[in-house]
């Protein structure tokens, strides 16, 4: 039994599809148990459709007015706007579901958890492909990175971001700084554009067609990156999906989506809290 109240639960979401906000509920409800644990103890950004992908979205970090008391809620000083931000903290299905009706498509997390924003447990190599470059550049880069990794005894996990782009992660002890982590992959991103002329490391380089950007700066306190198993607010409703190595080199932008990504039998992420990760 929920607490959540649900609301037109027929409204269209994706129009294309034909999939409602009911759709979208039952989709988080399926996927609760692989999403949770990467929500929990979080101040989440939420991406919000209340009519769908057709209409522009909106951007939200606060906490809507009408908030159930028993949604948990996490307060932070933004210096940006000189005022708290009461941000959602998503620990548990009620909640997930109640952003579900939300029409919180895409749920976004930080790299840090609540008991201390400053220190992260993920490190983040965003790779962002510049056409004509695509995911297949993307893969590359992300290929390139795990081979680096791998010399310095770090293993890294990759998922699709659900769009054009790849996301490999480090689970880290939550010993570093974000000044530490943001450095860290920027020395490795100098380090593979020196190689590569494909990668390109720095953000003023972000247009320059047929590239990959390794975009170091994600790697900041008020950055998020969007949580597996997340959808995405496309007409195909991908989700963005951890994958194992061996399968992401035949990986397309839209192989996981709401349809398919609840049935998964393999949790290629199965292991990454076991042994958080120190990085050399």
């Amino acid at each position: 039994m929920t607490r959540v109240r649900f609301t037109n639960l027929d409204k269209t979401m994706y129009p294309e599809l034909k999939l409602s906000k009911k759709d979208v509920v039952e989709y988080y409800i399926r996927v609760a148990p692989r999403i949770l644990p990467f929500l929990r103890d979080r101040a989440l950004v939420r991406t919000r459709y209340p009519d769908g992908i057709q209409v522009d979205g909106f951007y939200e970090k606060d906490a809507p007015s009408g908030t159930p008391d028993w949604v948990r809620t996490f307060v932070k000083y933004s210096k940006s706007v000189e005022k708290d931000t009461h941000y959602v903290v998503c620990d548990d299905l009620d909640t997930l579901l109640w952003l579900a009706n939300l029409a919180s498509l895409e749920l976004h997390m930080p790299l840090s958890r609540v008991a201390d924003t400053s220190k992260p447990d993920f490190v983040l190599f965003d790779l962002d492909p510049e056409p004509p470059a695509g995911i297949g550049e993307a893969v590359e880069a992300a290929m390139i990175i795990r081979e680096a990794l791998d010399e310095r005894g770090v293993k890294p996990y990759v998922k699709t971001s659900g769009r054009k782009g790849v996301h490999v992660l480090i689970h880290v002890k939550p010993i570093y700084s974000f000044m530490q982590t943001s450095g860290y992959v920027h020395e490795m991103a100098k380090e593979l554009a020196a190689r590569h002329g494909f990668i390109v490391s720095e953000r003023r380089q972000t247009n320059v067609p047929g590239t990959v950007l390794i975009d170091y700066p994600q790697n900041s306190e008020r950055s998020t990156v969007v949580a597996p198993y997340s959808l995405r607010a496309v007409r195909e409703a991908t989700v963005s999906t951890p994958v194992t190595w061996d399968a992401l080199p035949s990986v397309r932008p839209f192989d996981f989506n709401i349809y398919n990504v609840p049935g998964l039998t393999e949790d290629p992420w199965r292991d990454i809290w076991d042994e958080p990760q120190e990085i050399t």
